[in-house]
């Protein structure tokens, strides 16, 4: 066994079950589950047709790369949504299908990381806990960007010591955030690149959460985007991730791609030959009309305004509590401890919400997730208003 997995910290979902072990909430509340991000609005019907016209698929071997229309389809739709005209797309050699981007955001820093220049993978924290895993288990030391509330729950990257970026192979960030729906805007990825290009690392930018954003005039930017816009039309050093799972519905579709810089991802490829789970023709054919369909992404979106309009309203009464610029979850600061406080609330109204100190590790002597709960709004509306309730009821008590 690599000596490495000793170094993997518990899931977070781990730690909240046992967190909630031995508790016995009231018979007389209904769980409500808002801990888990996992979409529970109904996925588009013409992706299931999809995937069920298609199913003759399934007597072939599907390739690493997919069908040249599936890269077609996405090539597109990162053209039009990023406003980069499509000849600096290229489906053939800058796009790669993958099979959802938990998997692709894991296998990139193995195939990534040289373990013998003793390397650093940079990351926000809290964080989707896959970064620091791949990280460990690639022979990296992980280091964390406290993301706190005085810079907007965003990284700051002017206070990384020159020695880390001089070690630094990688850097994962993720824009909308998870947990705080924080964007990261152009300023500060044109500063990222700018010290990619000086120092020579690799960006990969988790924006699995870009199509869940509040104002529909001002989507998050992304990375490609802010690379072409200075002149790095080639996207060198810049990776970015996307899923099917949150933008349509779709977790269990498992459908994503990766994008940008050819020369990384020829390389990725190779590596995918090997270790990457081919996507299922069946799902392709299902991808590309989800890609190439907006009418449903904004609907979803419209979906989580109004949870977050009523939630809000509800839940303002009693704390301090915001809308997100974007993603689907509260970020919310608690009256005591984050795990006091999801463990009392599940005892008392039977809602699990997530300790932010799950997500995050102490760093420069901070925990920036303790005294912070993640919500994640993906109930129906009517759950999620009747938590707010049970939550303002809660908060009320303490």
């Amino acid at each position: 066994m690599t000596p490495n997995l000793k170094y993997l910290h518990p899931y977070p979902f781990e730690k909240l079950a046992q967190l909630k072990q031995n508790i016995v909430p009231p018979a007389d509340k209904p769980h409500i589950s808002l801990s888990i991000g996992e979409p529970t609005h109904a996925t588009p019907h013409f992706i299931q047709e999809a995937l069920l016209t298609h199913l003759h698929g399934l007597s072939n071997y599907p390739t690493t790369k997919g069908i040249p229309e599936l890269r077609q389809a996405i090539a597109d739709w990162i053209a039009r949504r990023f406003q980069i005209p499509t000849a600096f797309i290229n489906p053939e050699t800058q796009v790669l299908p993958v099979s959802g981007t938990r998997e692709a955001l894991f296998s990139f820093a193995q195939c990534l990381i040289d373990p013998a220049k003793k390397p650093v993978v940079i990351m926000p924290n809290p964080f989707y806990q896959i970064y620091e895993g791949t990280a460990l288990l690639a022979g990296a030391e992980p280091y964390f960007l406290n993301t706190l509330e005085k810079s907007d729950y965003l990284p700051d990257f002017d206070a990384v010591p020159e020695a880390i970026w001089q070690r630094c192979q990688l850097i994962y960030i993720c824009s909308p955030g998870n947990p705080s729906g924080s964007v990261i805007t152009r300023a500060s990825h044109e500063k990222l690149i700018n010290l990619a290009e000086k120092y020579d690392f690799v960006i990969a930018s988790d924006e699995c959460y870009t199509e869940l954003y509040d104002d529909e005039s001002k989507p998050p930017v992304g990375l490609l985007q802010t690379a072409y816009n200075i002149g790095n039309s080639a996207f060198k050093r810049c990776v970015i991730f996307h899923s099917l799972s949150k933008r349509s519905n779709a977790p269990g579709l498992r459908s994503g791609f990766v994008a940008g810089d050819a020369e990384i991802l020829q390389q990725y490829f190779q590596y995918r030959t090997y270790q990457g789970c081919a996507m299922p023709l069946p799902t392709q054919h299902a991808s590309i009309l989800a890609w190439q369909d907006e009418q449903h992404v904004i609907q979803n979106r419209q979906l989580y305004r109004e949870k977050f309009a009523a939630f809000i309203s509800i839940l303002g009464e009693v704390c301090s509590v915001s809308k997100p610029p974007a993603s689907f979850y509260v970020w919310l600061k608690t009256p005591i401890s984050d795990t006091d406080f999801s463990r009392q609330l599940f005892a008392r109204e039977n809602i699990t919400v997530l300790p932010g100190s799950f997500l995050s590790r102490e760093f420069a002597g901070i925990n920036p997730g303790q005294n912070h709960v993640r919500i994640a709004l993906v109930a129906p509306l009517h759950d999620c208003v009747e938590a707010a309730h049970r939550i303002k009821h809660f908060i009320n008590t303490l």
